[in-house]
């Protein structure tokens, strides 16, 4: 029979164990990678609802907003690195510095930012705009629709597709955005459902001290509506040819 000195001693040490799990978990997520999943279809056709990625934490610095709660430890960024156009970024938005989202950086510190006619303009000079096959989608009624599809490169080389679900709509024609210097500029790859820094009184323009990281990998992803934690259905809802997917 296990004395109470022994069974005292191992109960100490599974507690040690636990936390010492904990603290590994909560510095990975702190310090290199933190897993987010996507909520809304604003960054289709590259990545979906229900889309589970990895962040890259240390891509550009850390900042209090890296930490749990945003705990106020330093000022500023600590070693900070610009991040570059085109990449798929979460931030905390600047309304309430507490939501995460994630868009796509199109504008640096002191760019001038434009749509006209549905074609993004970045200091005066159109960005190409390929037309390439159509994405298939719902509307607000779930029915099958295709959605016009376009393939946009940025004047540092970086591509990737958007939609454009609307002729006219409301963002396809703005102002002229000047992104103010310790500041970016990003836009949802969806530009007819994203709302993003081209709404000033909601996203608008995003401190640098907001970045949270940059997002890398699709590391798992299941069909719209359905739950990830129901692994018994994984084998009809997992989207598997998702998995592991590179973000560009």
């Amino acid at each position: 029979m296990a004395s109470s000195k022994s069974s005292s001693a191992t109960f100490l040490e599974t507690v040690i164990v636990i936390l010492e799990a904990l603290f590994i978990a909560l510095a990975i997520r702190t310090f290199l990678y933190q897993p987010f999943n996507i909520p809304s279809g604003s960054m289709k056709a590259n990545l979906l609802i229900g889309d589970y990625l990895f962040v890259n934490k240390f891509a550009y610095g850390y900042s209090k907003h890296s930490f749990p709660f945003s705990i106020p430890l330093f000022e500023g960024r600590a070693w900070s690195t610009p991040p570059v156009r085109g990449d798929v970024i979460v931030f905390k938005t600047p309304r309430d510095n507490a939501t995460d989202y994630i868009k796509r950086l199109i504008g640096l510190p002191g760019d001038h930012i434009q749509m006209k006619h549905s074609v993004l303009y970045i200091n005066g000079q159109e960005v190409k705009r390929e037309r390439v096959d159509d994405f298939e989608g719902e509307d607000a009624f779930d029915q099958p629709v295709m959605i016009p599809q376009f393939r946009e490169t940025l004047p540092n080389g970086v591509t990737y597709n958007t939609l454009d679900m609307t002729q006219n709509g409301s963002l396809d024609d703005t102002q002229e955005y000047i992104v103010p210097e310790g500041h970016y500029f990003f836009m949802g790859d969806n530009r007819d459902n994203s709302s993003d820094s081209r709404v000033l009184n909601d996203v608008g323009y995003v401190p640098e001290i907001n970045l949270l990281g940059r997002a890398e990998v699709i590391f798992f992803s299941v069909n719209e509506g359905q739950p990830a934690w129901m692994f018994w259905n994984w084998p009809w809802t997992v989207r598997w040819n998702r998995l592991f997917h590179t973000i560009h």
